[in-house]
């Protein structure tokens, strides 16, 4: 008997063997790192990108993968899948009931940080205006995902610095993902070179397709989501909700801003309807499953051969981006009239950059080729160390917070009762003469 074998060549010219095959080496290195990263009480995403590294080019002494483009087109079905989701969790109910106070801390922390970034970047790196962008906006960044993790493994969720936290983290990736869009929209068509006219034009187009997608949106996807929904068919309503993320992703891309933002706010859409908790359900797991090919890829673009040359400013990077966070929102926060101790754990908690939205800046400015080859590796090296040291600045943060602020207080309270003593000393020296 004779075995026959088929070679079967896809469109590109690349044989579905070499595909399979690295498919195969990509999930079975991916689950072994994300295994070690659980054993390890680890974020997962690290696992990710280190299997990423391990499978990717740069790593000696040879390639795992065999087409690094075919990991790249999964990668970019999992930002757009990865961005869905998180969009699921912020109905426009919700994002009304946030109210003011997070948009101010929110705008505040984003903007100080981004114009902080982008002033380190041109005056104390020397790097070019368009890395300084994107890197700008990549360390403006907070981890919402990994902050709440946290916070519900310590227990603090129902704390008031955890809602407001989470309020102005929702704000915040609003506004990243916006500014996201409008950097690639402007960076690609003026080669790099921000002029006026392309800002204002990048600007308008992001805020009338939200404001398009928010007010048309509302009113005709959720009642087509909970038509679907009716039927009862789980396999018809996955196809129509993930019909709807591509479908505006499309659109946002076809008008020259970022797929992300059009798979966030498709999110946002789906989360208006009534079936949005079932929906939600049965998107995760091929979000899983694709967000985790995401990180693989941003590992495997990861040189670490350049490590040495980088390692120092993704430290001051990371330091810059700490302090810049920790100040704005303290700011912020007490000028919105909470209190010292709450504003204190609201600044720590938001302090940390880094995290998947990150990622998604550092290969947005890569993917339009406006930023140079070390800035994704410098992101994810960044990323990787504040996601090892946010859990321990949290913990013992706000573990800390509470005795600090009763010592300073004290302390103050004391300096007030000695101005009170020598004031009154004075007025009485005054009434003898």
């Amino acid at each position: 008997m004779r075995i026959i074998t088929i070679r079967i060549v896809v469109a590109t010219g690349i044989e579905i063997g070499q595909i399979v095959q690295d498919f195969a080496v990509i999930m079975i290195v991916s689950a072994v790192m994300a295994l070690l990263s659980y054993k390890f009480k680890q974020p997962i995403v690290i696992g990710y990108i280190l299997a990423g590294m391990i499978i990717g080019p740069y790593t000696p002494p040879f390639s795992l993968i065999r087409n690094i483009d075919i990991l790249n087109l999964f990668a970019e079905i999992g930002i757009i899948l990865l961005l869905f989701v998180v969009g699921m969790e912020f109905p426009i109910e919700k994002l009304r009931k946030i109210g003011r106070t997070a948009i101010v801390i929110a705008m505040s922390e984003a903007l100080g940080t981004f114009v902080v970034g982008l002033v380190v970047g041109v005056q104390v790196l020397h790097y070019s205006f368009s890395d300084s962008l994107f890197l700008a906006l990549a360390v403006s960044v907070t981890s919402t995902v990994i902050v709440m993790r946290i916070l519900e493994e310590l227990d603090m969720v129902k704390d008031q610095a955890s809602t407001l936290i989470l309020g102005v983290a929702v704000i915040e990736d609003i506004v990243i993902i916006s500014m996201l869009a409008i950097l690639q929209s402007t960076t690609s068509t003026g080669g790099g070179q921000l002029s006026i006219g392309d800002l204002a034009i990048s600007i308008l187009s992001v805020l009338a397709f939200i404001g398009g997608v928010l007010f048309i949106g509302s009113k005709v996807i959720p009642k087509f989501v909970n038509y679907i929904g009716s039927t009862n068919q789980p396999d018809l309503l996955i196809v129509a909700i993930l019909g709807v993320a591509f479908g505006l992703s499309f659109v946002a891309y076809e008008i020259g801003i970022s797929v992300a933002t059009g798979a966030f706010f498709a999110g946002v859409l789906i989360a208006e309807s009534k079936v949005h908790s079932v929906t939600k359900v049965l998107a995760t797991p091929i979000r899983d499953m694709f967000a985790a090919l995401f990180f693989v890829s941003v590992g495997a673009l990861m040189d670490i051969r350049l490590l040495p040359v980088f390692i120092v400013p993704v430290i001051i990077l990371a330091g810059t981006s700490i302090m810049a966070k920790f100040l704005t929102v303290f700011v912020s926060a007490r000028a919105q009239g909470f209190n010292n101790l709450t504003a204190l754990k609201t600044s720590i908690g938001l302090s940390s950059s880094g995290g998947e939205l990150a990622l998604v800046v550092a290969k947005g400015g890569t993917d339009i080729g406006v930023t140079s080859s070390f800035l994704l590796p410098m992101v994810g090296t960044m990323t990787i160390i504040t996601t090892f040291i946010t859990p321990y600045m949290i913990k013992f943060g706000w573990k800390y917070s509470k005795s600090t602020v009763n010592k300073t207080e004290t302390v103050l309270s004391h300096y007030s009762d000695i101005q009170k003593r020598l004031s009154r000393f004075k007025s009485f020296k005054t009434s003898r003469k």
